[in-house]
């Protein structure tokens, strides 16, 4: 099956091209482009692998759903289109950053395009939604297809730092080796959990300590 992905990711996850699920889901989200309005645009559908090479992964961070308004998702999970207004678990990702590393972020433009090229892959668990419908095109494949990227990532390489905001990271994450692998948990970024634990758990500078250790360039958060 022809699937428009970056070239290393297309060699790593091939076998998964080529499964049944995938084809369903492919004829799927065919159909749900053609029907309706799907975010993020077609041509972002893979923009986190795209940006982000299988060779160059350092951090992964795991979201759930794309942003489902207008001009909002661009294939990234947490981002948003530059000139957006950053929702609100974006800026408690940026007030941590502040509070973590005693810094600004090193962007305040919430498209994070800045990090992805780093080597920081923003990976939503769900790659497509319609608009004003959160959680429409769960189960629909897209699982099945993410947790088979984070397998590929977890046996193939070593030294990743997983970063897995709140429970459905945490489980989806669940497959890692921990014994390859750094992996930070905490609550979500969310204004409904973020006071739970996610302020003050210090996700950046321990990616950072974790990645001079392993010998790579630590991410300008």
């Amino acid at each position: 099956m022809e699937v428009k992905i970056e070239p290393s990711w297309k060699k790593a996850l091939q076998k998964e091209f080529d499964e049944e699920y995938f084809k369903e889901l492919a004829e799927f989200v065919r159909s749900e482009y053609k029907e309706t309005t799907v975010y993020p645009p077609a041509k972002f559908i893979f923009h986190a692998f795209d940006l982000t090479p299988f060779d160059k992964v350092k951090v992964v961070i795991l979201g759930q759903d794309p942003y489902h308004g207008p001009n909002q998702a661009n294939g990234l999970a947490f981002a948003v289109n530059k000139g957006i207004r950053l929702p609100p678990s974006l800026q408690n990702i940026y007030k941590e950053i502040e509070t973590d590393l005693s810094k600004k972020p090193s962007s305040m433009s919430g498209d994070l395009e800045n990090w992805a090229k780093q080597g920081v892959l923003m990976l939503n668990a769900t790659l497509t939604v319609r608009a004003h419908l959160a959680g429409s095109h769960q189960n629909k494949g897209w699982e099945k297809f993410t947790d088979a990227v984070i397998k590929v990532l977890s046996d193939q390489k070593e030294h990743l730092v997983f970063i897995l905001w709140g429970n459905y990271a945490q489980k989806k994450g669940s497959m890692i080796d921990e014994s390859k692998h750094l992996i930070i948990k905490s609550a979500h970024p969310s204004p409904f959990s973020a006071h739970s634990g996610f302020f003050g758990s210090k996700p950046f500078s321990q990616a950072n300590a974790y990645l001079i250790f392993n010998n790579e360039e630590p991410i300008d958060w």
